[in-house]
């Protein structure tokens, strides 16, 4: 298995975020990736390397997956957030204010000259910082996800993106969740683009890929499949509820497994059985994991309660689809056992496989 790595990632390094009502130290670090990277020269899977995608290539790949606005908003944002105040350069951009689309007569058709208010237009939380370098690193990381997928259209049986910021919130012209640009919809994306007739989508996160199912939900050609905490009680809360199916031509293609707030192993992965079981009658030619790892007992900002050897039974349940598939790493947030957790996942799909 190859990893796709992005060495831009350490350009994304927020300072503080907004989490229940208080500003706190981020999260989602650069660590994160450093205890893969370790994990990984540990207990070697493959190959890690950089990706080779040309610009033209990922202009291409975004544009099929994020709106031109949004991107455009994405790539100009620091400097205007700058230009705003010059002692911004020592402040992460959070947005501070929301319209309500679709309620009240709020509108986006029409995008506001200031920047705080175009920023909240394309947020739908307070608590994903964009810095100086969230571009770039969101940038390289799809280009990550572009060529694992590649690989896996060449014939690889699995290849892995590990980049960060994460992707699965953002959605075609949102951003949230420490989510910039949405690496498992650019795999996926790339794929189609191959010649996979069918492609699905199964996230593992223990948060709802909200924007992963925006992206496809009105799509027959991707099937989209997410297990997580019920957004009743949990984050993003406004979608995820098992009643989305779909929309359009993609009625049917969409599959939400909520589960409660304590889940532990063994109703976890019954739903996990039931996901396979949707892709094995889909008929898909490829799949995707969205890869979170904070589905792990000991992680502070979620609720499920897997330990680090089960990682190695997903990772066989995975295979076990016996189909190609690309993992992007997404959330995981107990950072010191983050690699192992990551690493055990990846080599059981790979021993099983």
């Amino acid at each position: 298995m190859k990893t796709f790595y992005n060495p831009d990632h350490i350009l994304h390094a927020a300072r503080q975020e907004m989490f229940r009502g208080r500003m706190v130290a981020c999260h989602e670090v650069p660590a994160r990736f450093d205890f893969v990277m370790r994990e990984l020269e540990r207990r070697p899977l493959g190959k890690v390397l950089q990706p080779s995608i040309s610009d033209i290539e990922l202009d291409a790949i975004l544009a099929s997956v994020h709106s031109e606005r949004y991107l455009n908003f994405l790539e100009g944002a620091w400097a205007e957030w700058v230009a705003m105040d010059p002692a911004n350069v020592e402040r992460d951009a959070l947005p501070s204010v929301w319209p309500m689309p679709n309620r009240h007569g709020f509108r986006t058709d029409r995008l506001p000259e200031n920047f705080a208010a175009r920023m909240g237009a394309f947020a739908f939380d307070s608590g994903c910082p964009l810095t100086a370098g969230s571009w770039t690193a969101a940038r390289k990381g799809a280009a990550c996800a572009m060529a694992a997928a590649q690989d896996v259209a060449a014939g690889a049986r699995s290849a892995f993106a590990l980049t960060r910021p994460p992707g699965h919130h953002a959605g075609p012209d949102f951003f949230g969740g420490y989510c910039f640009l949405n690496n498992a919809a650019v795999a996926a994306q790339t794929l189609r683009d191959k010649g996979v007739e069918r492609v699905a989508v199964l996230d593992v996160d223990y948060h709802h890929g909200n924007g992963t199912q925006t992206i496809f939900y009105e799509r027959p050609d991707v099937l989209t499949i997410s297990i997580h905490g019920d957004p009743l009680t949990e984050y993003p809360y406004y979608l995820g509820h098992a009643d989305e199916r779909g929309a359009g031509a993609g009625e049917g293609f969409n599959l939400n497994l909520p589960l409660a707030h304590g889940t532990g192993f063994m109703p976890w992965i019954r739903a996990l059985d039931q996901a396979l079981d949707a892709v094995h009658h889909y008929k898909a030619g490829a799949l995707v994991v969205p890869m979170g790892l904070d589905t792990f007992e000991g992680d502070p900002i979620s609720g499920f309660t897997l330990k680090s050897g089960d990682y190695t039974t997903i990772g066989r349940r995975l295979a076990d689809a016996d189909l190609p598939t690309v993992f992007t790493f997404e959330g995981g947030y107990a950072v010191d056992e983050v690699g192992v957790n990551a690493v055990n996942l990846l080599a059981g799909f790979q021993n099983a496989a």
